[in-house]
């Protein structure tokens, strides 16, 4: 396909390419442009959608990213490798054992660890509750954008049990602590196993009827079909991965194409479905919940015996690992390069959003202005995940220190002296 160098903004620093099909609408004398975000009540993350309307039709859409700036791949330039594999895990709430496994097996591969396979199973085991988490989340943040409150308020009310199963486990809800370079730190009791497998139980029955109302509830049918078309050929185009790809029959999934953790093992179908619409995302989701309740049952009835974790030396060899790890919302990227140390040189994090993102712009084209908020919805964004810091032209690397004398300097040429706020503050007080 011909490509042009059409300069397509989806944040600071970041351009992409885009094919020569693919255009922007120019401003015209009955376009009105409507901004959304980057600070907008209907948005939980900032993010930035420039939107171009002719009436109530969407001509054009430029999304940016980049305004959540924590410098968490910097900040684990400067760790030890076991205080990273904690930051990472605060790359996102809802995928923390993802960034945490996803890291741990790029180190475990430099350091030549080979960890034990009841290891593997618990790892997997915790990726699948953690699947079932976002998968419920995401099914109730739909309903919500839709007008469908009931399915939030059942969906999430579901989505607590296995919370508590996660807290059973780890004794968290949302951040587990799983992880351990060269294995896991918890081991799952009969007790605990029991406990989850009631849990499965439950929220499997009630899946189904979710899936059912998926299939015969009309209102929801007529209002997610047709919404945020994304052929099969545009998702392949565009690197739509996770449900989103599935959605438009693409068939890949890290757990069955490059196996990780015990998923060699394991025996599961990866659901994609020909809809090519928000309606086509939501089958796959569903039908990825169950797969994952009979994953959890596989795992529990074949988790092996013998030890949690091997010894994992300080210093990890010199070298470069690229890991893969099939994230709820679609493979998550981890590069980690050492240099010998105790301290990574560098790491760097390609979340699925990322991914994700530059599709949704092709699966507004044509539409309506109130199908932005599902269709946006329909990726899963995650964009704590996604956003990096910038980098600023003209300089070269900066410490901690010269980045905060940066930022004070920059603040005071907006306007902004915080140093004369602090003052009045302190006399105020």
């Amino acid at each position: 396909m011909e490509e042009r160098n059409l300069k397509y903004p989806i944040g600071p620093r970041h351009e992409i390419n885009v094919p020569s099909d693919f255009s922007f609408v120019p401003r015209a004398k009955d376009e009105v442009r409507v901004p959304i975000g980057p600070q907008h009540p209907a948005l939980k993350e900032p993010e930035s959608f420039s939107v171009a309307l002719r009436g109530e039709r969407i001509m054009g859409v430029d999304v940016k990213i980049g305004y959540n700036h924590r410098g968490i791949e910097k900040a684990c330039e400067q760790r030890s490798y076991i205080q990273d594999l904690y930051l990472v895990e605060r790359i996102c709430g809802i995928c923390s054992h993802t960034h945490a496994t996803c890291f741990a097996q790029g180190v475990e591969e430099l350091a030549g660890l080979a960890v034990p396979k009841r290891a593997l199973y618990i790892r997997s085991l915790v990726g699948e509750l953690e699947r079932i988490h976002s998968h419920l989340l995401w099914l109730g943040v739909a309903g919500h954008e839709i007008g469908f409150d009931t399915l939030l308020m059942y969906s999430w009310r579901d989505r607590e049990l296995v919370m508590d199963a996660l807290a059973l486990l780890s004794g968290n809800r949302v951040n587990y602590g799983i992880n351990q370079i060269g294995g896991v730190r918890r081991d799952v009791t009969k007790e605990q196993a029991t406990e989850i497998l009631k849990a499965v139980d439950k929220l499997e029955e009630q899946t189904k009827y979710y899936i059912q109302i998926a299939m015969e509830e009309t209102t929801l049918i007529q209002r997610l079909s047709g919404v945020g078309k994304l052929s099969h050929d545009d998702a392949v185009r565009l690197g739509a991965i996770g449900p989103t790809g599935r959605a438009s029959g693409v068939d890949r999934d890290v757990r069955r194409d490059d196996p990780y953790a015990a998923y060699g093992e394991l025996a599961f179908k990866v659901v994609t479905d020909g809809h090519n619409d928000v309606y086509g995302r939501t089958i796959v989701r569903l039908g990825e919940l169950l797969e994952s309740y009979a994953l959890i049952r596989q795992i529990i009835k074949n988790l092996p015996d013998g030890p949690l974790a091997v010894r994992a030396p300080r210093k990890i060899p010199a070298g470069e690992a690229l890991s893969r790890y099939e994230a709820p919302r679609g493979e998550d990227i981890h590069y980690i390069k050492s240099n010998g140390g105790e301290k990574p040189e560098r790491v760097k994090v390609r979340a699925p959003t990322l991914a994700n993102i530059q599709s949704v712009a092709k699966m507004l084209e044509d539409r309506y202005l109130a199908d932005l908020p599902i269709v946006v919805a329909a990726i899963d964004p995650c964009f704590s995940c996604t956003d990096r810091t910038i980098a600023v032209a003209g300089r070269g690397a900066m410490n901690w220190e010269e980045l905060r004398r940066y930022g004070i300097e920059w603040y005071r040429g907006q306007g902004i002296d915080f140093s004369r706020l602090s003052s009045k503050l302190g006399r105020g007080a």
